[in-house]
């Protein structure tokens, strides 16, 4: 019985200091952020905050900022998502064969997701600034008069953000995408050619159908990244100009450090239940899509 009862206790003690540090800063402020969300909690209020209510989230829903914020966020997240899924299957589809160099190539196209975004965020910077890169290559192919800030002009600002996420994070679903696709047994294609069909018929009715479950943890990824991206927009950008690339990360930081802390804990509050509701639901839906093979 001794035996027994240890073989039970030790899997427990193991995890038992993973559980600590994710109840320490992961649980413990979340439930802290809950209380003093519905408070008027600020830097003139450090000690004696006042329950003020649903008051918080309502003059978030009021403000406009909050609004484009919500927006800007949605599109990054689906957009990247869409663009990191679709380039990753790509790359993978051509990589996922045998030929010389393989590994090379599939080494260069995950680089990118080792990179620190404060890095990657500096090294864009200085490449789409007025005097960067991008503006001297128009110029010597003579096209001069579309240079601007890139980063700086209202309309090109996120895009180039989305196109730096996507040129970052497409490596990461092709390594995913690579593993579902070995996963596959040959027989399938093998059968399939000799009943006739066309690499693209193969592509799919085969392949695709069986990359379903490949196809729920890539996208469920995905979009909670987006959902939850700040380092990113932070160092390219930092939500400007103007509000034109804040989102939901950045206008919780911008309000922590106007020292509303009540309503910035509202606002990280927000974000996090949106996370899960939409993850959830996401990976419901794509989960009800995978075959039994």
């Amino acid at each position: 019985m001794n035996r027994k009862l240890r073989s039970k206790i030790y899997p427990m003690w193991i995890a038992l200091p993973g559980a600590l540090v994710y109840t320490v800063f992961f649980v413990v402020p979340i439930i802290i952020a809950f209380f003093y969300s519905f408070t008027n909690w600020n830097l003139d209020r450090m000690d004696s905050p006042q329950f003020i209510g649903l008051r918080n989230f309502i003059n978030l829903f009021q403000d406009e900022v909050f609004a484009r914020s919500i927006f800007n966020t949605l599109l990054f997240a689906f957009t990247t998502t869409l663009f990191k899924t679709v380039t990753g299957l790509l790359i993978a589809l051509v990589v996922v064969k045998r030929f010389r160099g393989n590994s090379i190539f599939r080494t260069l196209f995950y680089l990118p997701c080792v990179l620190s975004c404060m890095i990657v965020g500096l090294l864009f910077t200085g490449i789409l600034k007025q005097d960067g890169l991008v503006n001297n290559l128009l110029a010597a192919a003579g096209m001069g008069q579309l240079a601007r800030d890139w980063l700086g002009s209202y309309g090109t600002a996120m895009f180039w953000i989305i196109f730096i996420e996507v040129w970052m994070w497409a490596g990461f679903s092709m390594f995913l995408f690579i593993s579902g696709l070995n996963a596959i047994s040959g027989e399938y294609y093998e059968s399939a050619q000799l009943d006739g069909a066309s690499p693209w018929q193969q592509f799919c009715h085969i392949t695709l159908p069986l990359l379903a479950p490949s196809f729920t943890v890539v996208t469920t990824l995905n979009i909670t990244g987006g959902l939850k991206v700040f380092d990113l927009v932070y160092s390219l950008t930092g939500g400007g100009p103007g509000f034109d690339t804040q989102v939901l990360s950045t206008y919780t930081y911008r309000a922590f450090g106007m020292g509303l802390l009540g309503k910035s804990s509202a606002s990280a509050l927000l974000l996090s239940v949106g996370v899960v509701i939409i993850t959830f639901l996401l990976n419901r839906l794509l989960k009800s899509r995978e075959i039994d093979v």
